[in-house]
């Protein structure tokens, strides 16, 4: 179980906040509604988070599948983009785009290749989103 906790000032618009961590692991950062929907100004956002919590998790779950192949990686560089629009009257998370390149000593391209598409279905937080978010994976070979 972990914990995470926001505190938030102030109207929408103007306002501001900040989110931390329990365990330590994520210091106070700083948020606003300004850093959703225009530039980030040095302040961090919702679905900045959401991006790096699926960079990390998709990364351990390919880690473990190339694991189980037998086939470890030296090295998995992950990003994640997720998408915050504007959708109908509401504002949506509607698409999180992850990309990999690894280095993987005797792999195909096409081995590597399904095996990041089954990280991608497969990793918690892509079973969090499922269903709601548009989840797509771009894999290559270093």
């Amino acid at each position: 179980m972990r914990t995470a906790r926001a505190v938030w000032e102030g109207d929408l618009a103007k306002g501001h906040g900040h989110v931390t961590g329990t365990s330590g692991g994520l210091p106070e950062v700083a948020v606003s509604w300004a850093s959703r929907t225009e530039a980030s100004g040095g302040r961090t956002s919702p679905e900045e988070l959401l991006a790096a919590a699926h960079a990390a998790c998709f990364s351990m779950a390919l880690s473990a599948g190339l694991g189980r192949m037998q086939k470890p990686p030296q090295q998995l560089t992950v990003s994640v983009t997720v998408t915050f629009d504007k959708v109908g009257e509401s504002w949506k998370v509607t698409t999180s785009e992850v990309t990999v390149v690894g280095t993987v000593p005797g792999i195909s391209a096409e081995e590597f290749e399904k095996a990041a598409q089954g990280a991608g279905q497969n990793c918690p937080i892509s079973g969090a989103l499922k269903g709601n978010v548009a989840i797509t994976v771009h894999a290559k070979l270093a």
